[in-house]
């Protein structure tokens, strides 16, 4: 089949670039490595819009939170993620997570069966001398197409480390040791599985992570720096004795029922099936080799019988240093017919992904139709979340970003406590406005 556009990488942006592209009535191409040769060090299988690390979306709500924000904005765009991701939703308090297998399958369904659509196994190891292309490879881009992207911008891509969290099963979990309880009983009020320590239990769990077998480090890999975002568990610890304890181990709002109090910290888990059957532990991303995970993991409270599904895991992540690469319009400054979306371009996150590859196949349409882009609004998530990749962000310091508040213009004449709300009130009206404008409609898959 001919196509109009060329997406390569068919991870969250690349399906959702395509999915807006295709409903659009533009016939799309996605070459995707995995099934035709390649592979990476994280991916489990061959499936589109696979999750590698988390099963969450984070916040859902879209009235005091950014990602919430983002959220809305993809459902008002008729995201292709969003509605997948209500598809496989699983029980998460007032967060978006889901049943990672049963989201990919949506995705790839739906993709698979739009006659715009062409979905081809093979590598790309060569930026495309021409025609409209969207590179979405990810994170873990292959190194061949790495090294033409550093040979057609004359500067070498960023890196930084990416740890995966453990998953375990949950009939191996001691629930008459751990409780069922959601922060500030958020959401159903029970979404999470609480693992209670005392102050002993931790120094002890604190002085283990100190002391574990880490991954070792090849040469190459030896100056690349971590992700605030994912940062694993063992170097948040070596920070300082009480920092878990104000990070994924922190007890507020969280009622041990056998004292009625909060416990000196706490380990929680959320479930990463619809079955139920998977919980992932939150914040447990790890570099500590397998023999010393499951050794320490089965030292907390309720897990001493642990069956892990899937040990923590470090792959790398490679990104460009957007603000300098490429303009605007996410186009490659030097050859302009090729866009980049997704993690690549330094955003961080599921949904940010997502909405990066959504932003570029409407670029691309409106480029193939003849129509002047317009952005949306800096007030808006993806505005904001636009504007930080294409030239907001310091060059020289550019990292990888979640959506937040600190990206949106800001707010002085508004009280701290009613800030947020005015952040999504603004947001949600001037994000209107330009749907408006577009000419943008709900339209259902």
């Amino acid at each position: 089949m001919a196509h109009d556009v060329h997406i390569i990488g068919g991870g969250l942006a690349g399906s959702e670039a395509a999915w807006q592209l295709a409903r659009r009535g533009f016939r799309v191409k996605i070459s995707e490595m995995r099934g035709g040769g390649g592979s990476t060090p994280a991916h489990q299988t061959d499936g589109l819009a696979e999750l590698v690390c988390s099963n969450s979306f984070r916040s859902d709500d879209d009235e005091k939170n950014a990602v919430g924000l983002l959220h809305h904005e993809m459902r008002r765009l008729n995201s292709l993620v969003m509605s997948a991701g209500e598809i496989a939703r699983v029980p998460a308090g007032s967060a978006m997570a889901v049943d990672r297998d049963v989201f990919s399958e949506e995705v790839q369904k739906v993709l698979e069966s739009h006659p715009n659509i062409e979905i081809v196994r093979e590598q790309v190891n060569e930026l495309p001398g021409e025609g409209l292309t969207i590179i979405a490879t990810g994170p873990l881009t292959a190194v061949p197409l790495a090294e033409s992207i550093g040979r057609k911008t004359g500067a070498e891509s960023l890196a930084f480390f990416d740890a995966i969290a453990p998953i375990v099963h949950h009939d191996s979990i001691d629930m008459d040791i751990c409780w069922m309880q959601s922060r500030w009983n958020k959401g159903d009020g029970k979404d999470y599985i609480n693992c209670a320590m005392d102050k002993e239990q931790y120094l002890a769990f604190h002085q283990g992570l100190m002391d574990g077998e880490k991954t070792e480090f090849k040469q190459w890999e030896a100056d690349t720096p971590y992700f605030e975002g994912c940062m694993p568990i063992e170097v948040m610890a070596s920070r300082g004795v009480d920092t878990l304890r104000y990070g994924p181990m922190k007890p507020v709002g969280l009622d041990d029922p056998r004292t009625g109090r909060w416990p000196y910290a706490v380990v929680q888990l959320r479930q990463d099936n619809k079955l139920g059957t998977l919980w992932n532990m939150v914040g447990f991303q790890t570099k500590l080799k397998y023999a010393d995970q499951i050794s320490l993991f089965r030292t907390i409270p309720g897990l001493q019988n642990a069956e892990f599904a899937r040990l923590g895991g470090l792959h790398r992540n490679t990104f460009l240093n957007s603000p300098t690469i490429l303009d605007r319009q996410l186009r490659l400054k030097g050859g302009e017919h090729i866009r980049f979306a997704g993690q690549i371009t330094g955003c961080e996150g599921y949904v940010e992904s997502s909405a990066v590859g959504l932003l570029a196949a409407l670029m691309a349409a409106d480029q193939l139709a003849g129509r002047s882009w317009q952005s949306p609004p800096r007030t808006s998530a993806m505005g904001a979340l636009l504007a930080h990749i294409t030239g907001d962000a310091e060059a020289e310091s550019y990292q990888p970003m979640n959506i937040n508040f600190g990206l949106f213009p800001p707010l002085h004449d508004v009280k701290k406590k009613q800030r947020k709300e005015a952040y999504t009130g603004r947001g949600k009206e001037d994000f209107t406005t330009w749907l408006a404008a577009r000419g943008e409609a709900p339209n259902s898959h």
